[in-house]
């Protein structure tokens, strides 16, 4: 790395997206007179009557919910895809005008029953109900023939977009592998062909060696801010075997797992005292039936906090128009990170 990336502007190169981010660490003593936000206080209460995901409450479509005693999945009453019909949509190849139908399932996933939880203040043992049916999940979805993709993810807190605070995911199945993780899997793909070995289990090494960005790490996980991360206090969560998908979990990885999501969680939660918003995802391989020995199970945390509670990271200007950009560097932030308490 260079000897002066700390305080003098670079750029880092991405091999899973094969892009590059400009890195600006003289910034971060600018001054800011732009957008504050107030942080949300959580809510503490165990049921909200109003809640269309709590046990027991109806939802818009009419259905109540069950009193579940632990993890509830249903299919989402306002989905983005729709399964196969008679109603398909033709596909449109005109000339650059190119349109094709797309079709899935879209699942909610709410982790607990108790609607003031969050990942982080969630039992391991609890965590590890989620991972398995995450698990579940991708392998019924993913023996639909015209299932090609699983994607789970989260968006934790009203700044990321989240329309309820119920401690709950998204899994939406696809029947295109979607633009990232497709990116992903060809930069996958080419590395291995030519080292024999994942390019994520590569780039673990190097970390695990250097240390700097790690942290977080178990027997099973390690949680690393990536040498390339574009938000502030990016996250990269690799399993330190390769494994391709949710199905491949032993029970230890699903333990580990557990573990380190909460470690993460808890670290967001503590490093600016407030209920850190962000998007989680996991990347896996596709569900198209082939073997992907390329494919290193992974999970992205993007979470949009700059500097506090009060000031975040807006993806404008240069961002949209030329390329990614960040001021603090990925190592100033792993070490705020693991200033952070895990408890």
């Amino acid at each position: 790395m260079l000897s002066n990336s700390r305080t003098q502007p670079h750029r880092r190169y991405n091999p899973l997206r094969r892009q590059w981010v400009l890195v600006s660490p003289q910034r971060t003593a600018r001054p800011w007179q732009g957008q504050l936000n107030k942080p949300v206080a959580p809510d503490q209460q165990p049921y909200d009557p109003t809640c269309y995901l709590c046990p027991g409450n109806p939802r818009t479509s009419g259905d109540v919910n069950p009193q579940y005693p632990g993890v509830f999945a249903f299919d989402n009453d306002f989905p983005a895809l729709l399964p196969p019909s008679a109603t398909d949509l033709p596909a449109e190849h005109n000339g650059l005008l190119i349109a094709e139908p797309e079709n899935g399932r879209c699942r909610v996933l709410c982790f607990h029953p108790n609607h003031s939880l969050t990942l982080s203040q969630m039992t391991p043992p609890d965590i590890e109900a989620v991972i398995n049916v995450w698990a579940h999940e991708t392998l019924v979805l993913g023996s639909d023939l015209a299932i090609q993709y699983v994607q789970i993810f989260e968006n934790r807190g009203a700044m990321m977009g989240s329309s309820n605070p119920h401690p709950h995911c998204q899994i939406w199945a696809t029947g295109h592998i979607p633009e990232e993780p497709a990116a992903e899997a060809e930069s996958q793909l080419a590395h291995f062909q030519q080292h024999n070995r994942t390019l994520l289990a590569d780039y673990l090494t190097q970390e695990l060696k250097e240390k700097v960005r790690i942290v977080s790490e178990n027997e099973t996980f390690v949680a690393v801010v990536p040498f390339w991360a574009v938000w502030p206090f990016e996250t990269l969560i690799l399993p330190r075997d390769p494994i391709a998908s949710f199905v491949d979990l032993t029970p230890a990885q699903t333990t580990g797992l557990a573990d380190i999501l909460k470690r993460v969680t808890t670290r967001y939660d503590n490093l600016f005292g407030v209920s850190f918003p962000y998007t989680m995802g996991f990347h896996q391989a596709p569900t198209d039936g082939e073997p992907h020995p390329e494919i290193h199970f992974h999970a992205h945390f993007y979470p949009p906090l700059l500097r506090s509670a009060e000031i975040r990271k807006f993806m404008v200007g240069f961002e949209m128009l030329g390329m990614p950009q960040r001021d603090i560097t990925p190592e100033k932030a792993a070490e705020m990170l693991r200033a952070a308490p895990e408890l």
